[in-house]
C-alpha cells in the first residue's frame, strides 16, 4: 500500500509523504518500546536508526537527520542510538551515506570477512571514540528457494572469526542468535544489480546458535566455550535444553475445491480493459488470477502462437479453459514469448500470478506485484481482464465445503487429526509435504508458510506447539496445492526438520 501513496523513488528519502507514514507508525510503535529502554529500567540498551543505509542509492542526508531527530524525540538519553553498515564493500561511500552525526556508527559482517582490522580501521574515520561494535555478526545466511545454500559445513570458521574480533577488543552482537520462521507471507526476497530475483524460504533458521525451534546447536556450545576461554563468562548462565518434538504420523489429505470454483472467490473480482497490479487493487499478499475471454479475432492465428506477458511479478502459471498448458514461468522470463497451441474452441485464458515475497534489501525496494503491462497473443493485445484476488488472509470458510473425489489444480486439500491422549500438552512438530509440489499450508487457520519441496532445499515446515489443539480437540491442516500431488495424498507430521533437501533450480 505504501507504494500507492509515496512517489516513485520516494522510499527512504526526505519525501514528505514517506516521512508522514513513518511518523504515524512511530506514534504507535515507540510508546510500546519506551518503557523497556535501559534508562527506564528495561533491557534495551541500543536502538538502531535505518539499516545499512550506506548501501542504498539515495544517500539522503536530510532524511537521516530527520529520522535521527524523530528517534531522539522518543528515546531521549534512555538508550544509545546507532547505525550499521556493511564492511564488505570497497568504497567509503557506505559509511559516508549510512552514518549521521551524534549517532554511534557500527558495522556488520560474516565469518567469511577477509580483513577484520581493515574493516575496523574504516569505521575509525567516522566513529573516532568508543569500542568497535559489530552489531550484526552473521551466524549464517538466508536461503532461497531453488538455490544451493551457502556452504556452512561447520561452525569452526564462525568461532575463529569471532575470536579474532574479540581479540581486537570489539563488541559483538550475533545475528541471528535465535533462528526464526517467516510464517504467513512474511518472506522477503533479494535482487542485486546483476542478479535475478531470489525468493526467500519460509524457514529463517539461518544456521543460528539456537535453531528455528529454539534448541541449542553445536555452534551454541562452541560459542559458550569461546566466551569462557576469553573471560566473558556469565556465572548464572544456564543453557537451554532441546524440547521434545512430536512424531504424530501420516495423514491423508482430502480434495476440497479447485481455485477455479466461484466459492473460492472471497473478494469481489475487479474488471478492467488492461491488467492491474496487486497494489492498485489493494492486494498485499497471495495470488491473483487474471482471466480474459478470447475473441474469434484473437483466436484466428497461425499455431503455435506466441503469448507474451510483459511483467511477471513473481511467477505465472498459464491455463487454457482451466487446463495448465506449460510449466510455471518465473519472473526472469517476463516479456519473453512462449508458444501456445489454441483453436477455435478455446474460450478462456487464465494466468495465475503468485507474489513470492517483496524485495527487502538494496536498491529495488519498489517491488510491485502482478501484471501491470499489456499481455499479447501474436499481434493481439488481450483484454478486457477479470482479476480475482486470493490474499489467503483466512481459511475458515473452507469448513463448510465437503470433500470431493477429484479436484482440478490449483486446489485446496484438508485433513483433521487429534493428538495422542497420553500427551500432557502439545509438542512442536514439522509438516513434511514430500511428494507434493508447491503451495501454502495452514494449521488450525494459521498460515505456516509456503512449501516447495520440488525446488528445495527446505522440505519441512515448522509447527510450534502453541498452534496445536490438545487432546481431545480436533486439529486441521489445509493446503493450497498449485502444481502436483502424490498419488496417496499423504503428508506427515515428523519430529525432525529437513532444511537441506535436494535443490532444483526454479529461477
Amino acid at each position: 500500500w505504501l507504494l500507492n501513496v509515496v512517489p516513485k523513488n520516494g522510499l527512504r528519502t526526505n519525501d514528505p509523504s514517506y516521512k508522514h507514514y513513518i511518523a504515524k507508525w512511530f506514534s504507535v510503535l515507540m510508546p510500546k518500546i519506551v518503557p523497556f529502554l535501559y534508562g527506564n529500567g528495561g533491557n534495551i540498551i541500543m536502538v538502531q536508526i535505518e539499516n545499512e543505509y550506506g548501501d542504498y542509492y539515495t544517500c539522503d542526508h536530510q532524511y537521516m537527520i530527520w529520522l535521527r531527530d524523530l528517534y531522539k524525540s522518543y528515546i531521549k538519553s534512555n538508550a544509545l542510538l546507532y547505525t550499521t553498515d556493511s564492511c564488505e564493500l570497497e568504497s567509503l561511500h557506505t559509511f559516508k551515506c549510512g552514518t549521521v552525526a551524534d549517532v554511534y556508527a557500527t558495522v556488520d559482517y560474516g565469518f567469511w570477512i577477509k580483513n577484520i582490522p581493515q574493516c575496523i580501521q574504516k569505521t575509525r574515520g567516522i566513529q573516532k571514540e568508543g569500542p568497535p561494535v559489530i552489531s550484526e555478526y552473521y551466524s549464517g545466511w538466508v536461503k532461497y528457494w531453488g538455490v544451493p545454500p551457502m556452504n556452512i559445513s561447520s561452525s569452526d570458521q564462525f568461532i575463529s572469526t569471532m575470536k579474532d574480533t574479540l581479540d581486537l577488543n570489539a563488541s559483538v552482537n550475533i545475528y541471528l542468535f535465535h533462528g526464526g520462521t517467516n510464517f504467513g507471507f512474511t518472506t522477503g526476497a533479494f535482487k542485486y544489480k546483476y542478479d535475478e530475483y531470489f525468493p526467500v524460504e519460509t524457514s529463517y533458521d539461518f544456521s543460528a546458535p539456537l535453531n528455528e525451534a529454539g534448541d541449542p546447536t553445536e555452534m551454541y556450545f562452541k560459542i559458550k566455550k569461546l566466551l569462557k576461554e576469553t573471560n566473558f563468562v556469565v556465572s548464572n548462565e544456564i543453557s537451554p535444553i532441546p524440547a521434545p518434538k512430536g512424531d504424530y504420523g501420516v495423514f491423508t489429505m482430502q480434495p476440497l475445491v479447485s481455485l477455479f470454483e466461484k466459492v473460492t472467490q472471497r473478494i469481489e473480482p475487479v474488471e478492467n480493459n488492461v491488467p492491474l497490479g496487486f497494489e492498485v487493487m489493494g492486494i498485499n499478499t497471495g495470488f491473483v488470477m487474471y482471466e480474459t475471454i478470447l475473441t474469434n479475432d484473437q483466436k484466428d492465428v497461425t499455431v503455435p502462437v506466441n503469448l507474451t506477458i510483459s511483467t511477471i511479478r513473481d511467477q505465472a502459471t498459464v491455463f487454457i479453459d482451466q487446463v495448465q498448458v506449460m510449466n510455471s514461468i518465473p519472473r526472469k522470463y517476463e516479456n519473453i514469448p512462449v508458444s501456445l497451441n489454441i483453436n477455435s474452441t478455446v474460450q478462456k485464458l487464465s494466468i495465475l500470478i503468485e507474489n513470492q515475497g517483496r524485495i527487502n534489501l538494496g536498491n529495488y525496494l519498489e517491488d510491485r506485484k502482478g501484471i501491470f503491462e499489456p499481455v499479447t497473443l501474436g499481434n493481439h493485445i488481450l483484454g478486457p481482464w477479470k482479476m480475482i484476488a486470493y490474499p489467503l488472509n483466512e481459511t475458515s470458510w473452507l469448513s463448510t465445503i465437503e470433500p470431493q473425489k477429484h479436484v482440478v489444480l490449483p486446489a485446496f486439500y484438508k485433513t483433521t487429526f487429534t493428538l495422542p491422549d497420553n500427551l500432557s500438552k502439545p509438542l512442536d512438530t514439522y509438516l513434511d509435504p514430500t511428494g507434493w509440489k508447491k503451495g501454502v499450508a495452514f494449521v488450525n487457520g494459521i498460515n505456516i508458510g509456503r512449501y516447495w519441496p520440488s525446488a528445495g532445499p527446505q522440505i519441512t515446515l515448522y509447527i510450534p506447539a502453541v498452534f496445536l489443539i490438545p487432546y481431545p480437540g480436533v486439529n486441521n491442516i489445509i493446503m493450497l496445492e498449485l502444481e502436483g500431488v502424490p498419488e496417496n495424498l499423504s503428508i506427515s507430521l515428523v519430529d525432525k526438520p529437513n532444511l537441506n533437501g535436494k535443490v532444483n533450480e526454479v529461477n
